[in-house]
């Protein structure tokens, strides 16, 4: 397996990456890839290739064997994904429908944690694939994505476009910024410069890397399987260090001191992980797999 962490090893470099697509049709859409990665100043070059096999398992298997570079796929159906371990992952927003349609307090964990109105502004430092921002977005609030790798965050705002195209989406989609910065980074410039932050911040919430075994019990093995989306974060990222876990927790408390209503950050841990920065939260909600600690302010 190709370890994509070696292509951000330096954050100010920018990242080769190989496209492949299907058809010439297609070059409408590359250049609208090539277009968001410039407005939102994302450090990637973007090596295209026209595929002439179709992206089988076994094609794509022998892709990830090939290229040590990341490779992104644009497919027949002009979706696009990136290509982790010869599995196809994306961001997939369209799937969580029904959750996102669904979200309250009695369903999610995260909104009884989180506890946000639809007045309030919450910053998601990690974002990921962004599951979690659309549950925050469901309850009318504006959320703020910080996403660390620039493919990851390519990824997002391409959902976000495409997403933006369905009229039942479009009230939610307006309610998402995806910014490509390191939370830490943004953390500290903000604390400098307090004019920038014109708008107070109500919740930080934060799910941030850590060991693949962490949703295991030590004891016995046994634990949660992890999916196909984790696996493919822990090749671009590394679990924060404990001195990482403090920084962070602490600038986000920082952040969220300006709330007039109780400012909170919100950590998202596996059911057997240690407390972030081995700090104790005020309270907990869990489930059998995850659990979210509350830092109240």
């Amino acid at each position: 397996m190709t370890d994509v962490r070696q292509a951000y090893s330096d954050s100010e470099a920018f990242v080769h990456c190989q496209l492949f697509y299907v058809n010439d049709s297609q070059q409408a859409q590359i250049e609208r890839l090539q277009s968001l990665m410039s407005e939102h100043k994302l450090p990637i070059v973007l090596e295209t290739e026209l595929s002439l096999e179709k992206f089988t398992q076994k094609r794509r298997q022998q892709l990830c064997e090939t290229f040590a570079r990341p490779i992104l796929l644009l497919d027949a159906k002009d979706k696009l994904s990136w290509l982790s371990d010869g599995l196809s992952v994306s961001p997939e927003w369209d799937k969580l429908q029904r959750r996102v349609v669904s979200a309250g307090r009695k369903s999610e964990l995260l909104l009884q944690a989180a506890k946000i109105t639809a007045d309030s502004r919450v910053i998601d430092a990690t974002a990921g694939f962004g599951h979690d921002s659309l549950i925050l977005a469901s309850t009318g609030a504006q959320v703020t994505m910080f996403e660390q790798q620039p493919l990851m965050a390519l990824l997002l705002l391409v959902e976000q476009q495409r997403m933006s195209a369905q009229p039942n989406w479009q009230k939610l989609m307006a309610r998402l910024t995806i910014i490509n910065t390191d939370a830490l980074s943004y953390f500290a410039q903000l604390q400098k410069n307090t004019t920038d932050q014109a708008v107070a911040v109500d919740v930080v919430y934060l799910d941030p890397m850590f060991p693949e075994d962490s949703y295991q019990d030590s004891k016995t093995g046994k634990g949660a399987k992890v999916g196909k989306h984790m696996q493919a974060l822990h090749q671009l990222a590394s679990p924060p260090t404990l001195e990482e876990e403090r920084q962070l927790l602490q600038h986000a408390q920082a952040i969220v001191r300006d709330s007039d209503k109780q400012g909170r950050v919100v950590v998202k841990r596996p059911q057997l992980a240690p407390s972030l920065a081995n700090q104790q939260p005020n309270e907990s909600w869990h489930n059998e797999a995850v659990r979210f600690d509350g830092y109240f302010v």
